[in-house]
């Protein structure tokens, strides 16, 4: 028996394995089109899109509160449950729409950013929840709401999406500029981190290694765990020494670690390159920040 598509949008059945209208053969199916580890992955991408929205648009809000004089308003929390949701909706809907998943997904994803938060409005109202609770229990709602809409359109064919080969490129280094924005509040204030940060950089590693069954190589696990004994004892003399010592190592520690992230992104063993790209992102940028929170703090 044939298999066959449906696309999310016309009712025409195209047959996988038949020549397009236009004489290009059917592409191949992707993340969008179906498959547990697709479906998973199409999941983070969702909640990394989210993250970004409010990263970029968080900031931009609270301006435009001070300039407008309702910083009060934003701050109830239906209002501030309205204004993130709307964050999150906007960086979601543009990957989505990059990644070419049709309008109506987009709009029913979108949905699932609202309505949970719109359902405990009235018990909100009612006295029954404060703004904590509201919050929280939109959050909570909205992850099912999101695997119900990744469900119902889990093997729908994506759609042609023009794309600027520059936005191809800027999308492609996503894993970097998610980095960079993460660290844009401690380039306002630099600072240097805790020692037991430092446990963060081999743990991360062993874990998805242990989730994605990567550690079976011959001497691989042997390797993340000489690593992550060289950061604990690090962090232990680090907490033990105290002061600019432990500054300086926390420092160098974090700045050592994106070696060990580009050995890893060249090998694209134990974890994704793209976990590899952001942690070594991350690390540069952390290190170079806390070597100048130290040198400002000397001078």
């Amino acid at each position: 028996m044939q298999k066959t598509r449906m696309d999310a949008d016309t009712a025409p059945v195209v047959p996988l394995t038949a020549p397009l209208p236009d004489g290009q053969p059917a592409p191949p199916v992707t993340a969008a089109t179906g498959g547990t580890r697709g479906w998973w992955w199409h999941l983070g991408e969702m909640a990394i899109a989210m993250v970004v929205g409010m990263l970029l648009l968080g900031p931009l809000w609270d301006a435009a509160g001070t300039l407008l004089g309702v910083d009060a308003t934003l701050a109830r929390p239906e209002v501030a449950a309205m204004v993130m949701a709307t964050n999150m909706t906007v960086g979601m809907s543009v990957w989505m729409r990059y990644r070419g998943h049709h309008w109506r997904g987009v709009g029913e994803m979108a949905a699932a950013m609202y309505v949970p938060f719109l359902l405990l409005f009235v018990p909100f109202w009612a006295g029954l929840l404060d703004g904590d609770a509201l919050l929280l229990g939109g959050h909570l709602l909205m992850v099912p709401a999101m695997v119900a809409v990744a469900l119902r359109h889990r093997h729908h064919a994506p759609t042609a999406v023009p794309r600027h080969p520059a936005v191809v490129a800027l999308a492609r280094r996503w894993p970097a500029w998610l980095a960079l924005l993460l660290t844009v509040d401690m380039w306002l204030d630099p600072t240097v981190l805790s020692p037991w940060t430092m446990l963060v950089l081999p743990g991360g590693y062993l874990l998805i290694g242990l989730f994605r069954r990567t550690l079976r190589g011959p001497g691989v696990l042997a390797t993340q765990l000489a690593g992550l004994a060289v950061w604990v004892t690090l962090t232990l003399v680090a907490i033990l020494a105290g002061g600019r010592t432990a500054a300086w190592l926390v420092a160098l520690g974090w700045l050592a670690h994106a070696g060990w992230d580009v050995v890893h992104h060249r090998s694209g063993r134990v974890v994704p390159r793209g976990y590899a790209e952001f942690c070594g992102v991350l690390d540069v940028v952390l290190a170079g920040i806390m070597i100048l929170a130290i040198l400002t703090t000397d001078a």
